[in-house]
């Protein structure tokens, strides 16, 4: 990402408001590379898929949000929930913060799970 924020390239699966002419044109206008996933290729994208599926369903559609400045807000918080105090199973119930950085630090956010955690930084 350049310093006006313009990403070098836009990576997207293919679905049509991603593919249509008047999107890629917008993209191509701006000198952004555009890359997608395969046709079909559900799995190729699986990761981003799960978290937009937490966005929607563990924020989005149980909050009330009538302003779009009142949306940024509650999606930047959630983002900052999701990566630095809600645990993933297939992190072995770390955050992705914690196995990004390589810390261990669940007792200091007050966040647990119900199951037995044994961290692997020690």
């Amino acid at each position: 990402m350049d310093s006006d924020g313009k990403p070098e390239i836009f990576n997207s699966d293919q679905g049509s408001q991603f593919t249509s002419s008047e999107f890629v044109e917008e993209l191509r206008a701006h000198g952004i590379l555009i890359s997608m996933d395969g046709r079909g290729r559900c799995l190729d994208n699986a990761k981003m898929e799960r978290f937009w599926w937490a966005l929607k369903y563990e924020d989005i559609k149980i909050k009330e949000y009538v302003s779009l400045p009142q949306l940024r807000f509650g999606v930047q918080h959630y983002v900052n929930f999701y990566n630095s105090r809600r645990i993933h199973s297939a992190l072995q119930y770390r955050t992705p913060d914690e196995v990004y950085f390589g810390t261990c630090n669940r007792q200091a956010m007050g966040y647990s799970n119900s199951k037995a955690f044994t961290p692997i930084f020690q």
